[in-house]
């Protein structure tokens, strides 16, 4: 145990270039409030938000994940929240906690009084907010979308859990090791009811291991279901390729926009996929893949400045999606009309169904009556 301890300790980065805000607001969470502003600071700059995974610091993801070197290279500012073990022994974000992911309370309200501060200090183009994290921060990532998707553009979740999928940690433990099967209206209606005035909800990158045995890829399916339903998007991808040897599953809205993408990481265990390329050391849960989960996470926010490369260059068409195999290769207005043909036919459907059940209903009252 011993020489695993110090394995682990001199991963850890022995000074952080990260700064402590202390005060920000009532913090109910009893969060501590991390940040890093580049030199290269743009004007009105875009804010990303990192959540640690469990058994991490803010220091320690930095390192591994390699944001700072991203936030050193596009010049957008960082705000990493950090957990204590008050608030939980293995440093994870309580994610399963009702009273720390609804909006106004808790860890939730924490990190939305920092990233009000962050605006205020530094001048954050409000437009242009993300979050991202990792297992734990991963699911507190959703929480966040879905508690304050006025706030945030877009967010990322690596190795998560849906929102709402537990409420204790017993129901937490279960849900890591199955997903518990869920429709998508149902898993949608949780995102809704935490929100039920929005009608513009943030985009989604979802990451996750094909060998993850802390949480089960299939969750990574249930995110997927959950956030197609809000997005009123369907389950068959529209898009289906290889980057840099691994699976990227793309969904376009009606304006041709990506705003839902999963990537599986071949082989990969529990942890944020990284390059020494891109800037990412690889450490505890953070797994030298050939892949930057974090460099393609923030061409996905629209953060970097670079041209996106070619399909030939960097994507190999595997199977034929169904369906919407075919706008692989079309332009943005085919992508829009396309779109629009299916939520023109869902609709039918869906209004034929409404019908049907509401006939049976009355069918079923006219017999108690009789």
């Amino acid at each position: 145990m011993s020489l695993v301890l110090a394995i682990v300790n001199a991963w850890r980065p022995s000074l952080s270039h990260l700064q402590e805000v202390e005060d920000f607001g009532t913090n109910p969470g009893a969060l501590r409030m991390l940040t890093y502003l580049p030199d290269n600071l743009s004007p009105r700059p875009a804010l990303v938000v990192v959540l640690h995974g469990s058994m991490q610091s803010a220091a320690d993801y930095d390192l591994g994940a390699g944001w700072s070197t991203l936030a050193d290279r596009y010049g957008f500012a960082l705000l990493m929240p950090e957990q204590s073990r008050r608030n939980n022994l293995s440093r994870s974000f309580n994610w399963f906690q009702r009273n720390d992911t609804q909006r106004g309370e808790g860890e939730a309200h924490s990190i939305a009084q920092m990233v009000e501060q962050m605006v205020h200090d530094h001048d954050i183009d409000r437009r242009r907010i993300f979050v991202t994290g990792l297992s734990a921060g991963g699911a507190m990532t959703l929480a966040m979308l879905a508690t304050y998707p006025d706030v945030f553009a877009a967010g990322a979740v690596i190795a998560g859990l849906p929102y709402g999928g537990a409420t204790n940690a017993q129901e937490a433990l279960r849900g890591m090791f199955q997903a518990p099967p869920r429709s998508s209206r149902e898993l949608g209606d949780l995102v809704r009811e935490a929100s039920p005035n929005s009608n513009i909800w943030p985009k989604l990158s979802v990451w996750h291991g094909s060998a993850d045995r802390t949480v089960k890829p299939s969750n990574a399916g249930e995110i997927i279901k959950q956030w197609l339903d809000v997005h009123e998007l369907p389950l068959t991808p529209m898009s289906d390729q290889i980057v840099d040897g691994h699976s990227r599953q793309v969904w376009w809205n009606v304006d041709g926009e990506t705003v839902v993408e999963s990537y599986t990481i071949t082989d990969m265990a529990h942890g944020t996929p990284l390059t020494h390329s891109e800037g990412g050391v690889a450490g505890p849960y953070m797994i030298e893949a050939g892949i930057s989960s974090s460099a393609h996470i923030a061409e996905f926010f629209g953060l970097t400045d670079t041209l996106r490369r070619t399909p030939a260059e960097t994507t190999k068409l595997s199977r034929p999606a169904p369906v919407f195999g075919a706008l692989r290769k079309a332009t943005r207005s085919h992508r829009i009309r396309a779109v629009r043909a299916w939520r023109n036919v869902s609709a039918t459907i869906h209004d034929g169904i409404e019908r049907r059940r509401a006939n049976k209903e009355i069918h079923v009252r006219s017999g108690v009556k009789r």
